[in-house]
């Protein structure tokens, strides 16, 4: 003979309750994340069409050029003549900028500012991994909340009630899983431009620092 569980009811309905809770909020961040990766993808096509493509080539000449200058000045303009992107031309000159430094304060400075474009690129990446982790979580969680539902209802032999669970159980898979799979392909085509943008931008302060430590 099975014994009830004293306070079973209790706990369960409560479970119920909180769970049947979370739906909305649930639902809420999903449809939040759809639009997130909606702007991603836009703002990834045109990053896309805007980036500036350094070759290897280019930057190996540029780094012959950086050790072949004449003087601190000639340095910035072969630097400032580069295919190089703006920002990594702003970033190598304002090393050059500091001749009154000595090597060792030099160094933390350029280290530092290395350090600071490696934050702003992880920060640019934090939401879309921040999605691709969380919403086939969240669509899984709106799989599985309107079930119970549906299931109660199937019971009690209200069929509409049981298919409209199903849908929205669906519909939160579906939204789920795709706004992981996009912010998944938004965040690895990212990651490997700006690792290629650190690689060069590494290689290029290490040729700008070594030249002012010799001259």
């Amino acid at each position: 003979m099975a014994m009830a569980i004293p306070g079973g009811d209790f706990l369960t309905t409560g479970l119920n309750l909180i769970s049947q809770s979370l739906l909305i909020p649930v639902v809420i961040i999903l449809l939040i994340f759809v639009v997130v990766v909606v702007v991603s993808l836009g703002g990834l096509i045109y990053e896309y069409t805007s980036r500036t493509r350094v070759s290897v080539d280019e930057v190996s000449n540029l780094i012959l050029d950086i050790s072949a200058s004449d003087s601190i000045d000639s340095m910035k303009a072969k630097i400032n003549g580069s295919p190089l992107p703006q920002a990594q031309k702003n970033l190598l000159v304002k090393i050059a900028s500091t001749e009154n430094l000595t090597d060792a304060s030099r160094e933390a400075f350029a280290r530092k500012l290395i350090e600071n474009e490696e934050n702003l690129t992880d920060k640019s990446l934090e939401v879309t991994d921040i999605i691709t982790r969380i919403g086939p979580t969240l669509g899984l969680m709106g799989t599985l909340i309107p079930l119970g539902t549906g299931l109660a209802a199937l019971g009690s032999g209200d069929v509409n009630t049981l298919s409209q669970s199903l849908i929205v159980a669906f519909d939160t898979t579906v939204v789920g899983i795709g706004s992981g799979a996009v912010a998944y392909i938004i965040s690895k085509l990212r990651n490997r431009w700006y690792e290629e943008y650190l690689s060069n931008l590494d290689v290029l302060s290490d040729a700008v620092l070594d030249f002012m430590s010799n001259h």
